[in-house]
């Protein structure tokens, strides 16, 4: 298969969409933890248990009365192999935890993969919506229209006076947790990352990897998401989140332009070094290919490249990943031979991009 079929196949919308703030923030994702009253939650439900709620969601689905998303489709974890579970969980699909403990557990995708509802994960339900830009509200929307629609059909756990209630009790009340993926290497560069995630955590929101809880930032991208959802409305949440991100949108764009016009040379250096390395590298680990690709896509955002396509971070930090390099490989890889595939796979798309340009 060619690459670009490939990519073609196996990106979701958000990663080659552009949306507001789009030069810094990759995308938005709401997601809404539910559980079906009367029924053991995951945590100490049985297999048997655990099979009656997919076979309840399948039925539902299956009805077809929520069209304006598209086919809904569901995927069976103990049906899929190691490798089709970790690109799932890669492309932001599904969590880790359902990926590795998959044997209850189910996922129903749409066929643009802006919504995703895992089974039987750490809650019976978890609605998600993944958009691309800063898009929180219209991601909340969305993840509520599925949201009632599911209502119609199952009967929620909700208490009166605590809300949602949610296997972990940082979820009760609304059960939701919406997070915005960014891109900041201005903050990183210039050190000032250092002091903002500590101010960040006190105003009780908190700071991760790309994939979440117990990941790193890697290629200079964090998420920035609420940790508590009970005494808040759904739309205070958000808003909350929207608006710290609005200055760290702005504080990013300010830390751009101070390296702009204090260290031009040395930036412009460094973003062409990282673009030869991806251009001709052999051999590259995850790392190092976050980090070039983190610098070449500041170089497009500040105009050292004129025609490349932003996306093209998006697309390789999900591409390059050891799930995607299987994948396009055909079969299991060793460490070594993904560091090569690695490599060859940037080169191959940046010859791609290149070609667009002439």
């Amino acid at each position: 298969m060619s690459l670009e079929k490939f990519i073609n196949q196996a990106i979701s919308s958000w990663m080659n969409e552009d949306g507001p703030d789009s030069d810094i923030v990759l995308s938005s994702r709401i997601r809404l933890a539910r559980n079906i009253q009367d029924y053991k939650f995951p945590t100490i439900f049985s297999h048997d248990e655990a099979k009656m709620i997919i076979v309840k969601m399948e039925e539902i689905i299956n009805k077809g009365e929520i069209t304006k998303f598209g086919q809904l489709e569901l995927l069976k974890m103990d049906e899929l192999q190691p490798l089709q579970k970790r690109v799932l969980m890669e492309k932001h699909l599904i969590s880790p935890n359902l990926a590795e403990d998959s044997s209850h557990g189910a996922c129903i995708l749409t066929e643009n993969e802006e919504v995703s509802i895992m089974l039987n994960e750490e809650d019976h339900i978890r609605i998600q919506c993944l958009f691309p830009g800063l898009q929180l509200t219209e991601a909340l929307e969305a993840a509520g229209e599925i949201d009632d629609w599911l209502e119609e059909h199952v009967q929620y756990a909700f208490h009166e006076d605590f809300g949602y209630l949610t296997s972990c009790p940082t979820n009760v009340g609304t059960g939701l947790r919406a997070s915005v993926m960014m891109h900041l290497p201005g903050l990183v560069l210039t050190q000032q990352i250092n002091s903002i995630i500590p101010a960040i955590n006190q105003l009780g929101l908190v700071v991760r990897g790309i994939y979440g809880e117990g990941s790193e930032a890697l290629g200079n991208i964090f998420q920035i998401s609420n940790q508590m959802t009970l005494g808040k409305s759904e739309e205070d949440i958000t808003e909350d989140i929207k608006s710290v991100v609005s200055q760290l949108i702005a504080q990013e764009r300010s830390a751009r332009e101070a390296l702009v016009k204090t260290s031009n040379i040395q930036l412009e250096d460094r973003v062409f070094r990282s673009y030869g390395i991806l251009s001709n590298s052999r051999i590259i680990e995850t790392k190092e290919a976050a980090r070039c690709l983190s610098d070449v896509r500041l170089g497009i955002d500040i105009g050292y490249f004129k025609n490349m396509s932003r996306s093209i971070l998006n697309e390789l930090m999900i591409l390059t990943q050891p799930g995607f390099l299987q994948q396009y490989a055909g079969g299991p890889l060793r460490p070594h031979e993904r560091d090569i595939r690695r490599a060859a796979l940037i080169r191959e798309r940046l010859r791609m991009e290149k070609e667009k340009e002439e």
